[in-house]
């Protein structure tokens, strides 16, 4: 590491060696011979080297975290796809109550944004308590519901090839599908995702977002 770079990062080490070395060196000199600037420079150098590691940058990763709502220390939600939610589109946006139909409603869930095939992972752990069709005219387009009795809340998720059947359990981030391609359905513009439904116990629909979070953590990469 460079005494300059060294000096950015640490400068109070910096000032404390170079405190150091210039008063050992005052006091090495003779009174008559005044220590020169690069004799003075060189030794603060090689002091700084060995008190002061060079300092290792950081790899962070992003990672989603679901809220947790019984206390046991951890999270109740999963993301299904594993992306971002849908950004603007020329269809609009996939943000919980955006607005559809020129306003007269809002939406209803969150677009959390898909490749077409992709595993889609349950939300939460319960039941399969109903598959069904997304739109009456559109048969290969399903939703999957899953229900969690214990915390009595329920998930649905849109534009998913089912691979998993009514009444079968399944876990928190296990595989229940793969998600269908929107292209036919809302040719022009429209990001392929799958529409995800949180139902509250009061059977409120509320926002994925807030129990789904985005977070940036530290990864830890293993020593040579």
């Amino acid at each position: 590491m460079r005494l300059r770079e060294l000096a950015e990062q640490r400068p109070l080490a910096i000032l404390t060696v170079a405190g150091l070395v210039a008063a050992t060196a005052a006091a090495a000199a003779p009174f008559s011979q005044p220590v020169s600037r690069a004799v003075m420079g060189t030794a603060v150098q090689r002091a700084a080297e060995t008190v002061a590691p060079p300092v290792e940058e950081l790899t962070y990763e992003l990672v989603w975290v679901g809220k947790d709502l019984d206390g046991d220390g951890r999270g109740d939600f999963a993301n299904p796809t594993g992306h971002q939610p849908r950004s603007i589109d020329a269809y609009g946006e996939g943000e919980f109550g955006a607005r559809r139909d020129g306003g007269a409603r809002r939406h209803e869930g969150v677009d959390y944004a898909a490749r077409a095939g992709q595993a889609v992972r349950a939300p939460i752990s319960g039941y399969v308590t109903k598959i069904g069709y997304a739109y009456a005219d559109a048969p290969n387009l399903r939703f999957i519901e899953i229900t969690n009795p214990a915390l009595r809340i329920a998930a649905r998720v849109f534009y998913v090839n089912p691979k998993v059947e009514v009444g079968q359990p399944v876990a928190m981030g296990r595989p229940i599908g793969t998600a269908k391609s929107l292209q036919r359905m809302y040719p022009g513009g429209m990001t392929d995702h799958v529409h995800l439904e949180i139902i509250d116990r009061r059977g409120v629909r509320i926002d994925a977002a807030k129990v789904i979070t985005a977070q940036y953590q530290p990864v830890e990469i293993a020593a040579d």
